[in-house]
């Protein structure tokens, strides 16, 4: 047995089928079902240059390719020698094409006032004008083509305008999600060479004000001190808190007051740098992922389109909740979604503030048809009870999603039936930061849905399941999660580190992205992701996913939450320990923790029953809703840890952890 080789115990068989009547709901269909989608996935595995050329011609280039793909493991370029504009494509061509009346972005701040809550409504025109202001405004400042700006706002409309001012004068940006703090900053800035950050003077998250501003004063102190001063930092001003003022800032009103509101879209070739985004590893500094203009604007451009089928006329409006700190913010809410003319939502704050209605307010005061969120916050409404959602009128909806981890079959169905009334299809996407969008994921006319299963490959996508040696296994054998061919969207490296992209995704298997997770392919060639390939539990030589018996774990009526890990054990070698959190109305016990291990045992196997539960009131995550669980093998070990917490949303929950003996 290989190192790659993963067991699958837990075997789902619920089926749903695509509704008839979704077709018509939506507008038309773009993948009207499993053999249409078996015909161009086919052809798009046998002629992907032909195939992407083709939907490529559908933007505008300003100079066109002459060469589609250039590939040599680990390296691709994508319509070679283009020239094109990502801000062009996602505003001015709409403008241009008669439709800069239109909604392009619909924002809700968190406060509510006597009045309800302020909302904003931007057209593509309103865009065109004010990322053309500031487009201006960056280069008074001296930002030119190739130069990366800092971005560390909350999330209010200028944050979109932010990135795309920056696409549209072809200078790179950094997003910094708002929740980071000030060593998340210094990290991400002196890796970029930025020097220039766009920030707000604050936030507004869960009633409170995030100090964003004094969050990037304290970083430019850093940075100063590490000689990588910050020449000019643009403060937008949001909550109207008092900040302090250096010869560097600049009021963001100020400067686009007298800007000119006419900028041509700079010609950037299709390998620019469009953008870099920090994720963070367990160990060594974070990762600054390179994704460039062409290939990454047409991919996810498409996979928006295909995967939610976008239909613009059609009356929809799509929300992404994630923020544009995460590739989810930048892909799904706005470089995907504009160049489908679908008017896309931002909401400021917090699904709880002020109540745990919020989000369901919110689908239905803006009459929602397209909902696009985590499973961690699936759970989380779980455990908040079903009687939110219900108070709210939620019959817009028309396509649920879920992104950022794979999500557990009991989540999977109380999302279907309590949120989407049992009539809307989930599109359950497996992606990364790495891949720029949505890589394996059903189509909602087309695809028969298992609960847990993320389903077929997206078009192109040569998506297998390995051994060590690169072998494909057999269905339901688990192994290692790979992409053998390249993709428009991939990333083209890590920013200054040539040797970490190669050993981190090309060497362990050659001439094979290695996407780090573990899964199997069922026997209808469904896709189901088993867990992270570092979070193997090998249980007396057993090597088993850690979903699988989380998945197990909430399928118990009490549990919401579950997070497994391994641990050292005497004889096993590894045990497996659980962390677990209760719905409403279920208190720790030791009876409830024997019952939790039997109910284990009955789904999965004897092998799979947790050697340790502890109860916990929440789990350690990053501000994208991911469980941190390197950090809970620390804890289930015993041992201090010391790996990287810059992520980590609450600190509190840690320390809490550490603390209880439960």
């Amino acid at each position: 047995m290989t190192s790659a080789n993963i067991e699958s115990l837990l075997h789902e068989n619920r089926l749903f089928e695509p509704a008839a009547t979704l077709s018509k709901a939506l507008g038309g269909a773009y993948v009207k079902n499993a053999a249409d989608y078996r015909r161009r996935y086919q052809r798009s595995i046998e002629d992907p240059e032909t195939f992407w050329a083709e939907i490529a011609k559908g933007f505008d280039w300003f100079r066109p390719w002459t060469k589609v793909l250039d590939w040599k493991v680990p390296d691709a370029q994508w319509f070679v020698g283009g020239k094109t504009n990502v801000c062009h494509n996602c505003v001015d061509r709409q403008v241009l094409q008669g439709h800069g009346h239109e909604v392009a972005i619909i924002w809700e701040g968190e406060p509510s006032g006597a009045n309800g809550p302020e909302i904003r409504h931007l057209s593509y025109r309103d865009l065109q004008r004010e990322t053309s202001k500031l487009a201006n405004a960056l280069k008074a400042l001296g930002v030119r083509k190739g130069d990366v700006v800092t971005i560390y706002m909350g999330m209010v409309p200028e944050l979109a305008i932010a990135m795309l001012a920056c696409a549209r004068i072809g200078a790179a940006h950094s997003v910094i999600f708002g929740g980071f703090a000030a060593a998340a900053i210094v990290d991400r800035v002196q890796d970029a060479q930025s020097k220039v950050i766009l920030t707000c003077d604050g936030a507004w998250r869960r009633g409170q004000v995030v100090p964003l501003k004094d969050n990037v004063d304290a970083a430019c102190e850093t940075l100063a001190a590490n000689h990588a001063a910050v020449e000019h930092v643009v403060v937008l001003r949001r909550v109207g808190n008092a900040v302090k003022w250096h010869p560097r800032d600049h009021w963001w009103h100020d400067l686009t007051l007298t800007a000119s509101d006419a900028c041509p879209p700079e010609w950037c070739d299709a390998e620019d740098l469009l953008f870099l985004l920090y994720t963070s590893g367990s160990t060594g500094k974070p990762k600054g992922i390179r994704h460039t203009t062409g290939g990454y604007m047409v991919y996810t451009a498409a996979t928006a389109k295909e995967v939610f089928n976008l239909v613009p006329g059609a009356h929809q409006v799509y929300w992404c909740t994630a923020d544009c700190g995460w590739v989810t913010g930048h892909s799904y809410i706005v470089y995907g979604i504009l160049p489908n003319r679908v008017p896309t939502l931002m909401y400021e704050g917090a699904p709880n503030a002020p109540k745990e209605d919020r989000f369901w307010e919110i689908v239905a005061r803006h009459r929602v048809t397209h909902f696009y969120t985590a499973p961690t916050a699936i759970r989380a409404f779980m455990k908040w009870g079903d009687e939110h959602p219900k108070r709210h009128d939620l019959s817009s909806l028309k396509v649920l999603g879920s992104v950022g981890e794979p999500i557990n079959p009991e989540a999977w169905i109380w999302y279907h039936d309590t949120i989407g009334g049992g009539r809307c299809p989930i599109v359950d996407t497996w992606w990364q930061t790495e891949t720029g969008g949505h890589m394996i994921t059903p189509l909602p006319c087309a695809t028969p849905l298992v609960p847990g299963s993320c389903t077929h490959p997206f078009f192109g996508i040569d998506a297998a399941i390995v051994n060590e040696n690169g072998e494909e296994q057999p269905a339901n054998a688990g192994g290692l999660l790979v992409i053998r061919k390249p993709w428009p969207a991939m990333l083209r490296g890590i920013h200054g580190d040539r040797q970490r992209y190669i050993d981190t995704y090309w060497s362990r298997v050659p001439g094979m992205y290695l996407a780090g997770d573990g899964a199997r392919r069922d026997e209808r060639g469904y896709f189901w992701i088993m867990g992270r390939i570092d979070d193997v539990i090998n249980v007396s030589g057993h090597r088993l996913g850690t979903m699988e018996v989380e998945s197990a774990l909430v399928a118990h009526d009490a549990v919401v939450e579950a997070a497994v890990v391994g641990m050292p054990h005497e004889i096993k070698g590894t045990g497996v320990a659980a962390f677990v959190t209760l719905g409403p109305g279920h208190e720790a016990s030791d009876a409830l923790r024997k019952s939790l291990m039997e109910h284990v045992t009955k789904e999965i196997g004897a092998i799979a029953r947790p050697d340790m539960i502890r109860f916990t009131q929440a789990l350690p995550k990053t501000r994208s809703g991911k469980i941190m669980r390197r950090l809970l093998r620390d804890i289930a070990a015993g041992k201090e840890s010391r790996q990287d917490t810059t992520t980590l949303e609450d600190y509190t929950v840690l320390a809490k952890l550490r603390e209880s003996d439960e």
